[in-house]
């Protein structure tokens, strides 16, 4: 694949950002859809060139030295998982520029130029094969949605960017804190300063199980609160709520998933030992999070808010699958971070066309759309129905194997196993308890469903037509939903296209964990972990 196209998905949106930045505003709506809609062409262009054949091989890959005797460079590279990750990155790029159409009135300029500097840091930490790069796109992100939220968000605006800043700044500072400490292990141990991600994750197993075991607490610091994991999560629902509607949309889609992201690049494969030891107890915090986040959204009036805690229950999932360690599991956790963009991005998107129309989010004062909105409560029973987990559609593939994989996860490897390896020991009582989470996900969300589209029809006291909006979607909005819409059927219909592009880079990472726990002594174990983390290197 050529790195060209990686070099553009970084580069067109900043450019970009920069022409509107500099620029008078007058178009800024119109620049900012162009670039969007132009980083789809090299997002395009990658996947057709890249070779699905070798999908755990680092493609595109491209490096220039910035100071070489401290080992930092810049490089470039993507396996599939990271692949797939950009496309989704970049195809909210339009849909959440044509979304803020009609919403946001004031300092557009300022608005749509952030708005492409995230699309840029975003697409930035997937393509880092770096840790130079990786950590500065993945701080860089907190600084465009902090300025989305405080600038653009609602009444509570300024208290939610505030807590958002420092429940993940805090966290990555801690994260950076393990990772320095990766780099220094192996430079002493190879004699050389280097920041390259598969140098380091060779080296890191030779790290011992005290060692791994610290770093692996200071990896979750920070990748925990961007999920965010029970009970780090308080942050996440009052920047939802006071967000943007695309504020909300990419930080769903994208944003969220940057944590999910970080466990499965860094803190399982750099951490190997020390992340199955702990594993239970991690997904013990993930099903408390489905179960204790499904049970506030029962109670929720404000529909932002109840799909804001949806999404903490959701990920709970994702990490569930994460700590089972299997192939079912990090496969179920990967198509999770996809497909969880598109059937909640969706859910936010038809909130904010609603709170368009009528200002208010509240259950008890807006109900029974259906008879005056048809067109948009087809959309909204839909992407509840996926977010829902319906057979068919995006949400039950994932879903299902995160489940299955804690019920494998029995202390044996299910993938490339060695009799004997030691494997995470979860089983049928956490697949069970998880599992309630989907009975009241399916009860909170279809009584929402049921409330705003076809119950008592009521309308906000004082309720005027909008200015521009018609009663029902319009073209623009259709089209905005529309690609969401798509990829919740396709990863429904064909989720085995999508598991077997991840298929190679999966089972690279459950043999590299599985090889830190072969049982002939330290040195063999690490050799062995070594060999395994070739694996997944080019």
């Amino acid at each position: 694949m050529n790195p060209l196209w990686l070099m553009l998905l970084i580069l067109v949106p900043l450019v970009g950002a920069m022409i509107i930045a500099f620029g008078s505003g007058k178009n800024a709506y119109r620049d900012a859809l162009f670039a969007s809609l132009a980083s789809l062409v090299p997002a395009v262009a990658a996947l057709m060139e890249f070779d699905f054949t070798h999908a755990g091989h680092y493609q595109g890959q491209w490096s220039v030295s910035w100071l070489e005797p401290l080992g930092l460079k810049l490089s470039l590279g993507v396996d599939s998982v990271a692949l797939l990750l950009i496309l989704l990155s970049v195809l909210l790029g339009p849909v959440c520029v044509l979304a803020s159409k009609t919403a946001i009135t004031d300092n557009r300029k300022l608005y749509y130029a952030w708005l492409l500097v995230l699309q840029s840091a975003m697409v930035g930490v997937f393509c880092a094969r770096d840790l130079l790069l990786f950590y500065i796109c993945f701080e860089f992100t907190l600084l465009p949605m902090f300025i989305l939220i405080r600038m653009f968000g609602s009444t509570n605006r300024v208290a939610a960017s505030t807590k958002f800043f420092l429940y993940t700044f805090t966290g990555s500072l801690v994260t950076l804190a393990g990772l320095v400490y990766v780099v220094k292990f192996a430079a002493e141990r190879n004699g050389v300063w280097s920041l390259d991600i598969g140098t380091l994750t060779t080296a890191a197993s030779y790290m011992s199980p005290k060692e791994q075991a610290w770093v692996l607490g200071a990896m979750l610091a920070g990748f925990a609160v961007k999920v965010p994991l029970f009970p780090v999560h308080t942050w996440l629902p009052l920047a939802h709520t006071e967000a943007p509607t695309a504020g909300s949309v990419i930080l769903a889609g994208v944003l969220l998933k940057l944590g999910t992201y970080g466990i499965y690049r860094f803190a399982i494969p750099m951490a190997p030992v020390a992340f199955t030891e702990h594993a239970p107890t991690i997904a013990v915090l993930a099903i408390i999070g489905i179960i204790y986040a499904g049970l506030i959204c029962w109670v929720q009036d404000d529909i932002k808010k109840l799909v804001a805690y949806s999404s903490v229950s959701h990920l709970g999932f994702c990490v569930l699958g994460l700590t089972a360690l299997n192939a079912n599991g990090l496969s179920g956790s990967v198509l999770y971070m996809l497909s969880h963009g598109f059937s909640t991005g969706g859910l936010f998107l038809m909130i904010g066309f609603m709170y368009e129309r009528y200002h208010t989010r509240d259950m008890r004062k807006v109900g029974g759309l259906a008879s005056k909105m048809p067109v948009w409560a087809f959309f909204m029973v839909f992407f509840t129905m996926a977010s829902v987990g319906l057979p068919g559609l995006n949400g039950f593939p994932s879903e299902l194997l995160c489940l299955i994989s804690a019920f494998q996860a029995d202390g044996s490897w299910t993938a490339a196993g060695e009799p004997g390896a030691a494997g995470v020991t979860l089983g049928p009582w956490y697949a069970a308890v998880a599992g309630t989470g989907m009975v009241v996900a399916a009860m909170y969300l279809l009584i929402m469903v049921g409330r705003i589209c076809f119950g008592p029809k009521i309308e906000p006291e004082g309720h005027h037509h909008h200015e521009v909006l018609p009663d029902d979607l319009n073209a623009r909005e259709i089209v905005t939903l529309l690609p969401l819409a798509v990829g919740c059927l396709a990863f429904g219909l064909f989720p085995g296209l999508l598991l077997g592009a991840i298929e190679e880079p999966v089972n690279d990472t459950v043999r590299l964990v599985e090889a830190s726990h072969e049982l002939s002594g330290p040195h063999a174990m690490a050799d062995s972990a070594s060999t395994a983390a070739e694996g997944v290197r080019p």
